[in-house]
């Protein structure tokens, strides 16, 4: 049966139209405590740093962020415009005539291009106003007009820790396509078949899905939905604690959901009721190519003041 997939505009139109819940509409207060905006990076401890270290056999640095430009696919409605001032930003001075150029980038500055979202990202409730966000806290506590007056990423610790990546095109057999769920299952048959430990506490978990083929050669497909986890997977995730989920997905979990009702469900069971952060739009074939499964992934968001994502460019060492 052909798999009916939905825009991303009508994605947009059904987060409007309905608030699809988490099973439990609540949100517990964190593990950290009632006044904890940093989440999962927690985790971040000298003996996650001295594990991460511990996986630098090579000495290979590579950046698995991809480049930000026009060209990228952008969800919704969603703008990248980079422009230089006006040619030369400024100069000629001083007797060897120094000149130097700056640039202007609007743009949504956390949720383009590889992306990290912030626990002030998304929250669980019937409209916006009447939502509830990570730690227990309601949108008057999170909302500002000048950003986000809880939970901006600016108080996310940076983070320095074992990563894994899971190739599910290798364990499927061929690259995922739209709508096709990751479920727990595979992320333990692909640990077994890679032959590594498991995640843990603080850890990064990466899932290749080969839906990057589609980055800027097929924007309309890329965007058109994704494969990604269902919520099975998302709780299999949290329970073993980890700190950071990513993928080559622009939703890292599964779009359209096999449950037609349900729109970026697992987006609230990781960040909304667990403090874990999302890393989308991940080049992830690059270790994949490599042979790597460990590797140590190191990313600092990018500290703007009440953001609810970062840019950027995680690095993974190996």
């Amino acid at each position: 049966m052909k798999l009916k997939l939905l825009s991303t505009l009508a994605i947009l139109t059904a987060m409007t139209a309905s608030a699809v819940l988490a099973d439990d509409n609540s949100v517990p207060t964190s593990k950290w405590g009632a006044d904890d905006q940093a989440g999962a990076s927690n985790y971040m401890t000298p003996e996650k740093a001295m594990e991460a270290i511990a996986l630098m056999q090579s000495g290979t640095v590579v950046s698995i962020g991809r480049v930000y430009e026009a060209e990228m696919p952008l969800f919704g409605t969603r703008a990248f415009a980079l422009r230089a001032t006006s040619g030369l930003a400024g100069g000629a001075f001083g007797d060897n005539k120094v000149v130097w150029m700056d640039d202007f980038l609007a743009t949504e500055i956390g949720q383009v291009g590889t992306q990290f979202d912030g626990l002030g990202h998304i929250g669980v409730g019937k409209d916006a106003f009447g939502a509830t966000f990570y730690n227990n806290l309601d949108a008057g506590e999170v909302f500002g007009a000048n950003g986000l007056k809880k939970l901006g990423v600016e108080h996310v610790k940076p983070i320095f820790t074992r990563g894994i990546v899971l190739d599910i095109t290798a364990l499927r057999g061929a690259p995922m396509d739209a709508g096709d769920e990751v479920t727990a299952a595979d992320l333990e048959a692909a640990i077994e078949r890679q032959g590594i430990e498991g995640p843990g506490d603080g850890d990064v978990v990466l899932i290749h899905t080969g839906w990057g083929r589609h980055w800027i050669t097929d924007n309309a497909t890329f965007n058109s939905g994704a494969p990604g986890i269902g919520m099975e997977a998302a709780k299999w995730l949290a329970e073993r604690n980890i700190a950071v989920v990513g993928s080559d997905t622009w939703p890292v979990e599964v779009v359209p959901n096999p449950d037609p009702n349900s729109v970026f469900q697992a987006h609230q069971e990781l960040i909304t009721h667990n403090g874990i952060f999302i890393h989308e739009n991940l080049a992830t074939e690059i270790l994949v190519d490599a042979g790597v499964s460990e590797f140590a992934y190191i990313f600092s968001p990018l500290a703007v003041k009440g953001a609810t994502g970062s840019p950027g460019a995680p690095l993974a060492v190996y």
